[in-house]
């Protein structure tokens, strides 16, 4: 018997994301690496569940909570394992393995391209701009009758900039595909989210996430908005009891402390903000990229040498190098003020 002659070729080539806690999972370090909430949760309490039933398969719960708290109606929402989930299913809904292609503009999230190799669909990969917008002349010129879905990440990670809005209304208005915008860093930035506008463009998925701003990323939860029609084939093809009952109980749990997560916001962006300051006066960093995200990119002369001297003094942060565009540059994610003092005490040390 051997195995590997039953196995899907592209599953044999397939290269696996790899996620920061693979790399460095030390619960002595500062992590620095996963754009997590380094503040906290918003969940607070214990469940009082009858967790012998098995979850509602509808979301009924979850999706009046979020239909409510986002002023969306709950038909246009839709919650995933994660946004990882959605993303995956949008992809097996909208794209027949083998013959249609998605667009993605690189450098940005690893998962979109990880999804269509797992599922057999090409992408087509168009750099970003040197400002890291979108290049729309190319994402024309790469677009075909087989072009399904157009990934697009804003803020986008790991640059930490925000698409411009009227590029993607562009794509939206002059492309027959679905437009996916990812929003998981959309609570960090100065702007509103696509969220609204989705009643416009039929072919508009915002994705939205748990995990940054709420501070539940442990908990693996995220959701989409999107067109009705959308939503139905979505919950067409799920798993029958995707979400579990906890998750439901601490996303109900977390909206009532709502306004710990905006605690959280405005101490993020006051860290990312002094971050930013301190790090454009070491000479040794080259650049510090804008951000509207949790996390900072920077340039360095050696990222992989920087990442380990970093390493050294119990801090992690994620070397992209290994991106389009993003030759020796470091994403650090914003800490607390204590992990911020230590990670700039570590660098004047290595500086």
């Amino acid at each position: 018997m051997n195995l590997i002659k039953l196995i899907r070729q592209n599953i044999l080539n397939l290269q696996p994301y790899k996620s920061a806690r693979d790399l460095f999972n030390n619960p002595e370090f500062i992590l620095l690496d996963a754009n997590e909430n380094n503040f906290g949760t918003t969940f607070n309490g214990l469940p009082e569940l009858k967790l012998n039933r098995y979850p509602d398969p509808s979301q009924n719960e979850l999706r009046v909570l979020i239909s409510e708290f986002l002023n969306v109606s709950k038909e246009q929402l839709f919650f995933g394992v994660g946004s990882d989930e959605i993303i995956d299913l949008l992809i097996r809904i909208f794209c027949e393995p083998g013959s249609d292609n998605v667009i993605i503009s690189e450098p940005t999230f690893g998962m979109y391209k990880v999804f269509c190799d797992i599922n057999n669909v090409e992408t087509k990969t168009v750099l970003l701009n040197d400002d890291f917008q979108l290049n729309i002349n190319s994402i024309k010129r790469c677009y075909n009758s087989n072009t399904k879905i157009i990934f697009l990440c804003s803020p986008n990670n790991p640059t930490g900039n925000l698409i411009n809005r009227e590029d993607i209304i562009e794509l939206c208005n002059n492309f027959n595909a679905i437009v996916v915008l990812d929003e998981a860093y959309i609570d960090f930035a100065n702007t509103n989210s696509f969220a609204s506008e989705v009643k416009k463009y039929k072919n508009l998925v915002v994705l939205r996430t748990f995990s940054k701003a709420w501070g539940l990323a442990g908990l693996r939860l995220g959701y989409c908005i999107s067109d009705p029609q959308i939503t139905e084939f979505l919950f067409k093809v799920k798993s029958p009891c995707n979400i579990n009952s906890f998750a439901r109980y601490a996303v109900k749990n977390a909206i009532k402390n709502s306004n710990k997560r905006l605690k959280y916001i405005q101490s993020t962006i006051r860290e990312r903000e002094r971050l930013k300051i301190f790090l454009k006066t070491l000479p040794g960093i080259l650049k510090v990229y804008p951000s509207e995200a949790n996390f900072l990119l920077i340039k360095v002369e050696n990222a992989k040498l920087f990442q380990q001297k970093l390493l050294e003094r119990g801090i992690v942060v994620r070397d992209r190098s290994k991106q389009p565009k993003l030759k020796n540059c470091l994403r650090i994610s914003v800490g607390t003020k204590k992990e911020n003092d230590l990670l700039c005490k570590a660098l004047k040390e290595i500086l």
